[in-house]
């Protein structure tokens, strides 16, 4: 099992955050992969309880929910061919001073170029009939989460990124 510390990037820049880093963190959370919108629902419902006691308010937990259902829902349609098995996904969470680290990692295929998705804008200003079935995630979680990272590492992937809530009112 990946151990608390080791589920946290480093701050952009590199410095640790004494005020709250070493603190004790949420627990994992280990989701199995059902390719079905409903797996991502039960896995999105269990997420979102697990961070109940963190209080957050409907705008943090939208935005929470909105990130890890575009992430969830990228790896189930690209890292895991329908053809193929269903795999593991975890997530790991850690509160810190600067919000929420989230890791996710699954053994699926890797991203193409080993890179995250640019997540350049969609154009929007065509009809309903000329609108684009996908292409919004990457820019949605490049847009609303910070310090979005990934690799891959003994044949898993490993997505990293933040998000700004449940900050300290002083922050």
């Amino acid at each position: 099992m990946t151990r608390w510390a080791d589920a946290v990037p480093e701050h952009q820049d590199s410095t640790p955050c004494p005020m709250c880093c070493p603190q004790p963190m949420l627990e994992p959370v280990e989701l199995r992969v059902i390719d079905s919108e409903e797996g991502v629902r039960d896995a999105l419902a269990r997420l979102l309880a697990a961070l109940g006691p963190l209080g957050l308010g409907i705008e943090e937990r939208g935005l929470v929910e909105l990130v890890l259902a575009e992430a969830l829902n990228n790896i189930i349609e690209h890292a895991y061919p329908a053809e193929g098995p269903v795999g593991t996904i975890r997530v790991l969470l850690r509160l810190c001073c600067r919000g929420l680290h989230v890791r996710i990692i699954d053994d699926g295929v890797p991203m193409p170029g080993g890179r995250v998705p640019p997540g350049l804008p969609q154009d929007v200003s065509v009809g309903v009939a000329g609108l684009p079935e996908g292409g919004f995630g990457w820019f949605l979680i490049r847009d609303l989460a910070k310090d979005v990272a990934y690799r891959r590492l003994a044949g898993r992937n490993q997505l990293d990124l933040r998000l700004a809530v449940a900050l300290p009112r002083n922050h």
